[in-house]
């Protein structure tokens, strides 16, 4: 269960994880930044699950579409990246792909060549009204074209499902739905096909959860980058109770929610936080996606990073989307949002560093 908001927040803990056999997933802006942290750090992960997500640095599909970057990237995002009226408008995976490969040539992420024996989760709703499904397309696309083999990649784009995670809770959305909280009914738990997918023979989820889903402070791993990192307070980790005593996990998941699903998401209106509108599902992608349950049994450790909505001059972000686009670089003519060093990026690494690092968090060891 979430801890009191009223609780001290924990320090991170490390524990003790398999070298290297992590993963992540995501949907819609989360699945967006899946493939950007896949990418930057694919030394460290074994697969990906994506949920109505472009490929990498899909925002630059077209770079002269405005005179300013930034400007640029948003326009792409919106018209390119989500919603492309043709095929010739949707974007391009192998230019896309040639992209990645210069952007590790210059060091910016991991050799590409980690990808090759990767598995990769790719799906879209085919009554996705958010994110194309030609988009998603172009992901496997941009995935086959960095040498993952199409025996690695699942692609599924035959489920009537709107823009979401399905799940095989009676009180979610239906399953064409394309609104929030984005968490649909459509009779199967996505979350353990894609781990399943990831890892292969894993034993069935938990109907009773042994483990804890702990709160821990954000703000740790950002440092002087807090200002404009739209990243909340808080973020979140699901931890079975056979790790917490000192078994090795086999990895641990990164599972990145979409827009308007974080825990400390509320509407902005007028650039003020409309807390009257408050949506009461915060937590629901931490809870009700099952996740913990396919971990609880596999002795895999769940981390939910938390990005906020912000409304500001340092971060433009209403909606609490991760950053695809740049909002969160303060070099407008060329944002940095995909490499190693963007903000985003650099602080999930760091909290996954910590789990991996089998050693209490310096705040717990001061306690």
């Amino acid at each position: 269960m979430l801890h009191s908001a009223k609780s001290t927040p924990a320090g991170l803990q490390g524990y003790n994880v398999q070298k290297n056999q992590n993963s992540i997933s995501g949907l819609s802006s989360g699945a967006f930044m899946t493939v950007q942290l896949h990418l930057a750090h694919s030394a460290k992960f074994v697969g990906a699950g994506i949920i109505a997500g472009g490929p990498y640095r899909c925002a630059e599909s077209f770079r002269d579409t405005a005179p300013v970057a930034d400007d640029a990237y948003a326009m792409n995002a919106l018209y390119i990246c989500m919603t492309p009226l043709t095929q010739r408008t949707a974007p391009n995976s192998q230019r896309l792909a040639d992209l990645a490969r210069e952007t590790a040539a210059a060091g910016k992420i991991d050799p590409v060549a980690n990808l090759a024996d990767d598995r990769v989760y790719i799906f879209t709703g085919n009554r996705d009204e958010v994110v194309g499904s030609i988009v998603v397309l172009s992901t496997r696309q941009f995935y086959e074209a960095l040498g993952v083999k199409s025996n690695q990649i699942k692609f599924i784009d035959t489920v009537p499902a709107g823009h979401s995670i399905i799940t095989d809770n009676a009180e979610d959305s239906p399953l064409g739905a394309n609104q929030p909280p984005y968490i649909n009914n459509g009779g199967f738990m996505q979350s353990h096909d894609i781990l399943r997918h990831i890892y292969g023979d894993l034993k069935a989820p938990s109907g009773h959860l042994s483990g804890e889903l702990i709160r821990f402070d954000q703000f740790d791993f950002l440092g002087a980058d807090v200002a404009y990192a739209s990243m909340g307070r808080y973020g979140y980790v699901y931890v079975p109770e056979a790790v917490k005593r000192g078994a090795t996990a086999r990895g641990v998941h990164i599972a990145l929610h979409g827009c308007k699903q974080g825990y400390s998401y509320v509407n902005y209106m007028t650039g003020l936080a409309a807390i009257t509108s408050q949506p009461p599902y915060g937590d629901r992608y931490m809870t009700t996606t099952g996740y913990n349950q396919i971990a609880d049994s596999n002795d895999i450790i769940v981390l939910y990073p938390q990005v906020t909505g912000t409304d500001d001059n340092k971060a433009q972000n209403p909606d609490g989307c991760w950053d695809w686009w740049g909002y969160t670089s303060d070099n407008p003519d060329n944002p940095d949002y995909y490499s190693r060093d963007a903000v985003q990026i650099r602080a999930v690494h760091k909290m996954l560093e910590q789990l991996c690092s089998g050693r209490p968090s310096m705040k717990a060891s001061k306690s």
